[in-house]
């Protein structure tokens, strides 16, 4: 299991949100790729990227500090957030990002992303509320589960599926693990847990659960209710 450092661009910032709504965005630094590098420096091998601004316009937003991230720390990075086209993916990809993830775009148009990731490195961003999948930035929530959605991504080339309870997310309440192993258990591809870590319990329930193949951590390292280097000695264990 990995662990995957987060941060959320807003306006060029490192932000977090809370529930996935703008307005409650709190700023944790001025240079994003400082973040990064502390979090290489901590023992990540890999960072999680959400350009905020993108995933609600539908295209790039924060282009000046992805490249600076890249520019600055050797870390493997996925990224996401108003991805919608091959060019869009391509120009990532130059600029050094490993791994690009759709997120809206696999609710909309899911042949679109199977022949992104016969292509390309690819993850594909489920974001849920109640269970249900939500698109554009989770300003709106679909009618499909999101179990379903999962589904349509066995056995494509997809790399990960990374999904999120959003009624969980920046909340540090706790990962909703059962949700994770569902949607694991439907593609049958890696998926990686996101939204609510709270604190190292959150690593060990991850970890011992066996079918979760990474968890994100964002508020809780910002908050310091969770130690990361803490967490990468458990997964070493």
């Amino acid at each position: 299991m990995e662990i995957l450092p987060a941060i959320d661009l807003k306006d060029g910032k490192a932000v977090r949100l809370s529930k996935g709504l703008m307005e409650s965005a709190k700023i944790y630094s001025d240079e994003p790729w400082q973040v990064a590098k502390r979090f290489e420096e901590l023992g990540s091998k890999w960072i999680h990227i959400v350009d905020l601004n993108g995933a609600f316009a539908g295209v790039p937003a924060n282009l000046e500090q992805i490249r600076k991230i890249r520019e600055n720390c050797n870390l493997k990075m996925e990224l996401g957030g108003g991805i919608r086209d091959e060019e869009t993916i391509k120009m990532y990809l130059e600029l050094g990002v490993d791994r690009l993830i759709l997120g809206s775009i696999a609710v909309k148009n899911p042949q679109f992303v199977k022949d992104m990731a016969s292509k390309y490195p690819i993850a594909v961003g489920i974001d849920a509320l109640d269970g249900m999948v939500a698109v554009e930035g989770w300003a709106e929530v679909s009618t499909m589960k999101a179990t379903d959605l999962a589904r349509e991504f066995a056995n494509v080339g997809v790399e990960a599926i990374i999904c999120t309870d959003i009624s969980k997310d920046g909340m540090l309440c706790g990962v909703n693990v059962e949700f994770t192993e569902e949607i694991a258990l439907a593609s049958g591809v890696e998926t990686i847990a996101s939204g609510g870590v709270k604190d190292i319990n959150d690593i060990i329930n991850c970890k011992a659960n066996g079918n979760i193949a990474g968890v994100i951590v964002g508020k809780a390292f910002y908050e310091g209710t969770l130690e990361l280097e803490e967490g990468f000695r458990i997964l070493n264990d």
